[in-house]
This record gives structure tokens, sequence and C-alpha cells, in this order.
């Protein structure tokens, strides 16, 4: 049996957005840049109906979408950006510290070009507490950005306080709505958010297409110069085809969303529970309340290394994480999670399971039948699993 369970990594892409998608690649494959005749017209014609679509599904205005290749580039564009754009005014960025790899990152660069960043800490369950945000601003500061939802433990942030407190200060605040699309209703306007990023790979579209939501009267600098694509925004010729991927597959996320979020929450604690009560000494990292993402399962599975599961879960059939997947290189705990308090060696065993709305019953059940038996397998051999088993045997 083969069992996706890695959604917050990628998605498989809908049938219907391959087919908005050919007709580009074929038919209107024209430069859209090129409008002296009809084929880049054509092209040009459809990236500004695809634009239109696109900021209706984010209760955006059509000026305020911008197309970039990738979640990571809308980021990057957003932090550096305003940075750049602003320094006259100040150097002070605020976020925080279990925000994408992709804004620590850009604000890492900063703070090696003449930038201060501050890094707000997360309560045990990942939450920022909106007034650490007002009284992190000074009269220095340029911009805030806090994700809407953590990609690793799910935690939905309080975007709507956060964005308020930010209006009251004039400062820009942005933020990373990568996980979120898809498992949540996002409308700019009723978030109250300046800049906001999304990447369609995330939510059943092509990888290699993102948005970057800059609100009207934001000032921002270039990340990619060169030519005038983008209203002379992002220099780079339009992926028309990627472009109507994204709007396609936005649109199909946002059909009948709280029927999907449903099926999504149900096959999560189904899952939740399963683990709970067929593994001991784990733990589910993130909420257990309405504030976590409808799809994300995050445990931290003591005396045992979260690679090594992963490896025998393939073995099963099972594709799950460990964490972000532009962090899968890496040999450190999840920041994430030590962020939350936990120590280095139960964060090193951990595991992220992330649903979709096409997951099953079936599928969870396998996944709770499958794991508990790699657990125990891996935990036979850890020593100080054997220490554990001698001590309760004692107690006995």
């Amino acid at each position: 049996m083969k069992v996706y369970m890695d959604n917050n990594a990628t998605t498989a892409m809908k049938k219907e957005v391959l087919e908005e998608m050919l007709p580009y690649y074929t038919e209107i494959y024209g430069n859209a840049s090129s409008k002296f005749y009809e084929v880049g017209r054509q092209a040009d014609e459809a990236v500004m109906e695809i634009r239109e679509r696109v900021a209706k599904q984010l209760g955006a205005k059509t000026n305020e979408i911008y197309f970039t290749a990738s979640g990571c580039e809308a980021d990057n564009w957003a932090i550096k950006g305003i940075a750049f754009a602003n320094k006259s005014k100040g150097n002070h960025i605020i976020t925080s510290a279990i925000e994408h790899h992709a804004i620590l990152g850009a604000c890492e660069f900063l703070e090696k070009n003449g930038f201060s960043v501050t890094y707000l800490p997360v309560d045990e369950y990942g939450r920022v507490n909106p007034e650490d945000v007002e009284n992190a601003i000074t009269d220095k500061t340029i911009l805030v950005s806090v994700m809407t939802a953590n990609n690793e433990i799910g935690t939905i942030q309080p975007i709507r306080e956060i964005a308020k407190i930010c209006k009251a200060h004039k400062v820009v605040f942005h933020t990373d709505a990568v996980q979120a699309i898809g498992h949540m209703p996002i409308n700019v306007e009723d978030l109250g958010v300046d800049m906001l990023s999304l990447s369609a790979h995330k939510f059943h579209g092509p990888k290699g297409v993102g948005v970057l939501y800059i609100r009207n009267g934001v000032r921002i600098e270039n990340l990619i110069h060169g030519g005038g694509q983008e209203r002379g925004k992002r220099a780079a010729t339009e992926n028309t085809a990627g472009m109507a991927g994204l709007a396609k597959a936005l649109e199909l996320a946002n059909t009948d969303l709280d029927k999907k979020i449903e099926k999504m929450r149900t096959m999560r604690d189904r899952l939740i529970t399963g683990i709970s009560k067929n593994i001991p000494y784990c733990r589910l990292n993130g909420p257990t309340d309405d504030t976590r993402l409808c799809n994300n399962v995050n445990f931290s599975f003591r005396y045992v290394e979260g690679e090594s599961i992963l490896m025998l879960l393939d073995m099963k059939g099972i594709a799950a994480s460990s964490g972000s997947a532009c962090a899968s290189g890496s040999l450190d705990p999840s920041h994430v999670l030590l962020a939350i308090g936990l120590p280095h060696e139960i964060a090193h065993g951990s595991v992220r399971f992330s649903v979709s709305d096409d997951t099953t019953e079936e599928e969870v059940d396998y996944v709770i039948e499958t794991l508990p038996k790699i657990i125990e397998r891996l935990r036979l051999m850890s020593p100080l699993y054997e220490e554990v088993l001698n001590k309760e045997e004692e107690e006995a």
C-alpha cells in the first residue's frame, strides 16, 4: 500500500490544474511581454485575466498581485525589498523564532548588512504573543513578519491582532501564508496584512510559481532586476502556464473549503488519537485546539531518531517527513521544536504527517497499524529505552 502523508512539503497536482495549464504550452505559447503580434498579446491578455482571478480569491485588488517563482522568492522579496526601500526610516525588523528558513535566512542576510532583527519567542504550542510584537516595536522598526500557520507543528498565529498593532504603529506587516492556503480561509482584507506570500505547489498546483501580495501604497525595492515584467517590479519572462495553474488550484482550494477542512480535521484527529493510544512515550507537538492546522500531525517519539522512523516508514510505502522539506538535508534538530522548548534528544525523534482532502480512513488506519511496530523495533535497539524497561520492571 502506498500512502502519501507529506502534503505540507508538496501536493499532487490536480488533473483540472494540468488541463488549465496545457494550452499555454501549445497554443497560447507567446511571450506576454511581446505585444506587437497576436500570440504575444494573447499571452498578455491571459496574464491579466489570471491576475484578476487570483486577486478575487484573496480579496485583493488586481494590481496588488505579483507573481514569483516560489514561496521562498516571495518571502525573500518581502523581507529584503521592504528593508532596502525603507532603510532611511529605520533598520529594525521583527519576526518569530519559528519562521520558515526563507524568512530566517533573509533576516540573517540583512543582519550582515546593517539591519537589526528581533526574533520573538513562542510559547510551548508555538504561538506568538501579540503583546511581544508591540513591546518589540521601536521608532526604527520598518517591518514585522509572522507566518500565518507553521509548516512543522501547524500553529495558527493571531495574525489579525498583530496586523492591528502594526497598523497602529505604521509598521509594514508581512505574513508567510504558504502553509495556510487550502487549509483555512485567507482574505487579505480580513487579515489586515500589507503583504502575503503563497506557493502553488502547497495546494495542488504546479511547482515553480508563487505570489506576493503587496498592498497598494507599500514601498518595496525590487529583488530581481532586468526587465519590466510585473509592472516593473519583478524581472523575468512570465510563466503563463504556471500562473494559470496557480489560479486554477487556488479556485479549487477555495471551493467547498469548509467541507474539505472538516474532512482533513477528521483524518488528522483519527491519526492523532491512533498514535497517542498505541505508542507510549510520544508527544504531540503543537496546539490541541482549533488553532492547529486541519491537516497537521507532528509527534516526538522518545528513544528513537526521526530519520530512522522515516526510512522504515518508506519501506512500508508511507511518505512522511521530519520537518520542513527545505531543511531536510540538515542533521540539526528542528529550530521550531527547539523554540517550543523540546530538548535536542526529543526533537531529534520527531515525525510530521500531513494529510490532504484526498486522504482516506484506510490510509490513516494503515499508518496507525504500521507505525507502532516501527517504533517498537527501533526502541528495542536503543540502550536508553532498555534502561527505561529495566526501571519499569524494578518498580513493578
